[in-house]
């Protein structure tokens, strides 16, 4: 394998503010991580990258070289063309963020379009910029479209060798293979390696999981601000102001829509509420048949996958 370090470059100045960062932080960085590209039901990581990069001060630290890891035929970058000319263009950026919570506290963002190419190299490179940059936490999010309403609690599933930091949750079911991505990739090597990871998966109703659902993107950010100490109160502001609004569309829609729809919401809810009643029984014996096997949620997955590459 080349030198991973080929594949990225040092902001100077980002990384000198990071050094200083370091010198007062002795416990080392939260680094949170999200690509594009993979499934995200509902724009979960999405929307929270969004809101993150939107509402807090930031600078790059370093950046990776997208002409060498995102095939442009497959996510071909949007020219703008204006009157006789093309006026604009918006290039890839894979980058690491030094962002400032509330109290002025740093953590590190990684954000961009997922690498179509060199995996291994590239998850060697994020885990030279773990160790280089002192991330004592490392943590991925996104969404997973299930077979849930909108009409109760977002569900989710921690991973990781830190999961401790998520009490509460447990996964749904024993083993499934996945299509991989790139986040998961990383989140392996680094455990691999002895880092700590956390990944949270937020449960989507597979009926909104191809538009922006603001709900599971606000459970999946209270989930981190948890388990990290950070303090993020304008990104959680702004997500739930959209929940409200997103939730009373729903609403509306499903009570304007046909009979076959609101029985499929219905019949999600009490699924679900007869699970949950196993669970606070202790048990989920008597539910069993209620969740969906692992084969099921594989294939949930490979469609959902499926729908996106045909709007690409």
């Amino acid at each position: 394998m080349l030198d991973p370090q080929g594949l990225y470059a040092w902001e100077p100045k980002g990384l000198a503010v990071v050094d200083t960062a370091l010198a007062q932080e002795s416990a080392g960085l939260v680094m949170l991580y999200h690509f594009d590209g993979y499934i995200d039901a509902g724009e979960t990581g999405g929307q929270i990258v969004e809101k993150l990069l939107d509402t807090l001060p930031h600078q790059v630290v370093a950046r990776f070289d997208h002409d060498r890891l995102v095939d442009y035929r497959a996510r071909r970058p949007l020219l703008t063309f204006k009157r006789d000319r093309w006026s604009d263009y918006e290039t890839p950026a894979l980058e690491v963020h030094l962002v400032q919570d509330a109290t002025g506290a740093p953590f590190l963002l990684l954000s961009g379009p997922e690498p179509d190419v060199e995996w291994e190299r590239f998850t060697a490179a994020v885990r030279q910029i773990v160790e280089r940059l002192g991330v004592r936490l490392a943590v991925n999010f996104h969404g997973i479209p299930m077979g849930v309403p909108h009409t109760r609690p977002v569900g989710l599933t921690p991973h990781g060798n830190r999961t401790d930091l998520v009490p509460g949750h447990r996964s749904p079911f024993d083993e499934a293979q996945v299509p991989g991505s790139a986040e998961s990739l990383v989140e392996y090597r680094l455990a691999e390696a002895g880092h700590d990871v956390l990944g949270v998966a937020a449960h989507v109703p597979h009926y909104v999981a191809r538009s922006a659902y603001p709900d599971s993107a606000l459970t999946v950010l209270e989930t981190i601000t948890a388990a990290t100490g950070l303090v993020l109160p304008s990104v959680a502001h702004a997500l739930r102001t959209e929940a409200r609004r997103t939730q009373d569309e729903i609403d509306r829609q499903v009570g304007e829509g046909d009979e076959e729809l609101v029985a499929l919401v219905q019949g999600l809810e009490h699924q679900y509420d007869a699970v949950a009643g196993a669970e606070t029984r202790g048990s989920l014996v008597a539910e069993a048949k209620d969740l969906p096997s692992a084969e099921e949620i594989g294939l949930e997955f490979e469609k959902f996958l499926a729908e996106r590459e045909g709007d690409l």
